[in-house]
């Protein structure tokens, strides 16, 4: 990276923000908002002839937390299917595993899932509150490691270096990157599914390019190198926005709406959500598309997205590297999508016509 850009970036973060107006700041976060229930359906059927048949479904996160409750799962299985719940090894990654013993047999699933969430805010413009619960060590050693995707040495570290020098504590360091992150990337429309978040790659290449899965990755891979505790949480968006953003939601239909946000650890305010890939989104997306980031719009979500997450989403995981319980082949970057294999090898989880599989979420009285 040269240093001179490097610098005029630099430069050019601080001025923005101290140009953001009293509106955008007001914006900076959704009101923590009463608890809304929705119901996920995700109806799986594989076409593929292939024997052995085994498929794995991502389900709601199951903990209880400030911002999603009572996540339950049900399911149906054709064709002497067996289901179970299982977890992968490490990061608490719950799915449904089915397999099919009689290739010849009906392979479809129906899964219905069942869950609340509240908008999330954490205010970064008071001090710590008194009494928030810390999060155990090993946790936090779990979310600073390195995983296949996400180094934390060489050009991640030097990068993360030059964006943070100067700064002090978490929550200021972790802002830098985040402005470094929104400044220097770009969402790219023609990447299939949310990206693939090859972090190494990206910074040697200079191709900071892709979509949600690439570029909040870049955040916490930049993070982590800096020696704060930050991980991706994957899940769907289920819901339009409420905040009069057309591209932050999607509802009905949602069987291509999966999205990857983040989340660092700032001693005293506990995990802090951010989602500069979405920052991006808005630029791109948001009609009229391609807003600069000078844009009211795009200027009110930037600073919103730092410390805040509207909860028309819901979590799945947090895991890198998952292997999925019973597989003939190695891990998979993450879990978002629903994947399967046959004898013949896996099916491809990014084309939900092929595979087939549909995901419609509705909202439920609560």
């Amino acid at each position: 990276m040269d240093r001179r850009h490097f610098l005029r970036f630099s430069g050019a973060v601080c001025a923005t923000q101290a140009a953001l107006p009293l509106t955008a700041r007001a914006q900076q976060a959704p009101v923590t908002a009463g608890w809304r229930a929705f119901e996920l359906t995700s109806r799986i059927s594989v076409k593929d002839p292939g024997a052995q048949t085994r498929i794995w479904i991502p389900v709601p996160y199951a903990t209880d937390t400030a911002y999603q409750r009572g996540a339950q799962s049900t399911w149906q299985v054709s064709g002497g299917g067996i289901a179970r719940l299982v977890q992968a090894p490490g990061y608490d990654v719950q799915m449904l595993a089915v397999q099919w013993p009689d290739v010849q047999a009906p392979r479809d699933v129906t899964v219905t899932s069942r869950f609340q969430t509240r908008n999330r805010r954490v205010d970064l413009t008071q001090p710590p509150p008194a009494g928030t619960p810390r999060e155990s060590a090993a946790t936090l050693r779990e979310f600073l490691k390195p995983t296949a995707l996400l180094p934390t040495d060489g050009i991640v570290k030097t990068t993360a270096d030059q964006i943070t020098r100067g700064h002090h504590g978490d929550v200021a360091r972790a802002r830098a990157i985040y402005e470094w992150v929104v400044e220097n990337t770009c969402r790219t429309a023609a990447t299939r599914g949310c990206g693939v978040g090859d972090v190494r790659y990206m910074l040697t290449a200079n191709d900071l390019n892709g979509k949600c899965a690439d570029i909040n990755a870049l955040f916490v891979a930049l993070a982590r190198a800096s020696g704060i505790p930050a991980r991706d949480a994957y899940g769907l968006r289920v819901a339009n926005s409420q905040l009069g953003y057309k591209s932050l939601g999607k509802a009905d239909d949602v069987t291509k709406a999966q999205h990857c946000r983040a989340e660092f650890y700032a001693d005293g305010y506990g995990w802090v959500p951010v989602d500069p890939a979405d920052v991006r989104k808005v630029m791109l997306e948001e009609p009229p598309g391609d807003l600069p980031l000078t844009d009211a719009q795009v200027r009110a979500a930037r600073v919103m997205l730092f410390g805040a997450w509207e909860m028309n989403w819901v979590a799945y995981n947090h895991g890198h590297d998952v292997v999925l319980p019973g597989t003939a082949h190695g891990p998979v970057p993450f879990l978002m999508y629903p994947n399967g294999e046959t004898a013949d090898g896996r099916l491809d989880s990014l084309d939900p016509d092929s595979f087939s599989y549909k995901l419609t979420a509705k909202p439920l009285s609560t």
